[in-house]
């Protein structure tokens, strides 16, 4: 277990400084001056070049890496350019918010996901299942920012039931996290389907039905547990998914999250934010995957930690 716990840590911090690297000199190489654009247009010379050498931007690029990665992983994540608060602050609040929508849209994509692909699997082959195949395709293909708008004009406000945007009331996160979370829905729901009925025709269950156990006792206690595997694989990519791909969803709803801050600060150059924000991301998403391929020890004996390494 030591060993192989060692091994997935060491590729994941790989991982991160991998994406530190790549995030920050994209960033810093494309072309704007964050300090002409923060100072405004009348600003002199002068004053950027003051300005600039204030805040180490005049160093070699090289130089400014180590300098922000050395701060960072000290938990100073730089102040804003534009807000003149510090990231880390600012990234707390934006993440608390977009946790808030990402939980309700994870909740449901998971049990909606497991519930629907268990029932079409028992079904195989009758109406319930291609109905529900049917709307698992519509879910999958449909963008969400379409199902956002179209819960906002029925729920919002042609019914009037839920609020059309903000934050003003736990309310509030319900359509986000519905428009949010049907994609991911569909997706549980298939893959559910094909690995339930891949186990359901292995002969240990027919075994187990033949020996008069019942229906349900048999697709729960034998067949579900050893169809989870591939369920957890999806389930912890989409955690992932979900909590980078709500910039639509917040934008259209003006949620006030990480999404629609890095878009903002994207627009203004805001780096610190910006390079804040996608390593914040980047460390939950790769936790994510590392708790996933422990995970798989637990749900099934059969893989041994050795052989998983191994591979």
């Amino acid at each position: 277990m030591g060993s192989y716990l060692v091994k997935r840590v060491l590729q994941a911090i790989g991982v991160i400084l991998c994406i530190s690297i790549i995030t920050f000199f994209v960033l810093n190489i494309v072309p704007g001056n964050p300090v002409r654009i923060m100072l405004g247009e009348f600003a002199d010379e002068a004053t950027i070049a003051r300005v600039t050498a204030e805040m180490g931007l005049d160093q070699p690029i090289i130089v400014q890496y180590f300098n922000w990665l050395k701060n960072m992983l000290m938990g100073d994540f730089g102040v804003s350019y534009f807000q003149n608060k510090p990231v880390l602050d600012i990234l707390v609040t934006s993440f608390l918010i977009t946790a808030k929508l990402a939980g309700i849209a994870y909740l449901l994509s998971i049990v909606l996901g497991v519930v629907v692909g268990v029932v079409a699997a028992v079904n195989r082959g009758k109406w319930i299942d291609s109905f529900l195949m049917t709307l698992s395709v519509f879910g999958i293909s449909a963008p969400s920012f379409w199902i956002a708008i179209i819960l906002q004009i029925f729920i919002c406000l042609k019914l009037n039931l839920l609020p059309l945007s903000g934050i003003s009331s736990v309310s509030s996160f319900i359509l986000p996290g519905i428009a949010l979370g049907t994609r991911y829905a569909a997706s549980v729901a298939r893959i559910t389907r094909t690995s339930m009925l891949e186990v359901l025709s292995q002969d240990y269950i027919r075994t187990a039905q033949a020996k008069g156990l019942k229906k349900w006792a048999v697709i729960i206690k034998h067949a579900f547990r050893n169809a989870l595997i591939p369920v957890i694989t999806i389930a912890g990519s989409e955690l992932g998914s979900i909590l980078t791909g709500s910039v639509l969803i917040e934008s259209i709803f003006q949620i006030p999250g990480i999404g629609k801050m890095l878009v903002d600060s994207i627009n203004t150059r805001d780096l610190p934010i910006v390079q804040g924000g996608v390593m914040y991301i980047a460390v939950i998403c790769v936790i994510m995957y590392l708790v996933v391929d422990i995970l798989y020890t637990f749900v099934d004996p059969r893989i041994t930690l050795g052989k998983e390494s191994e591979s």
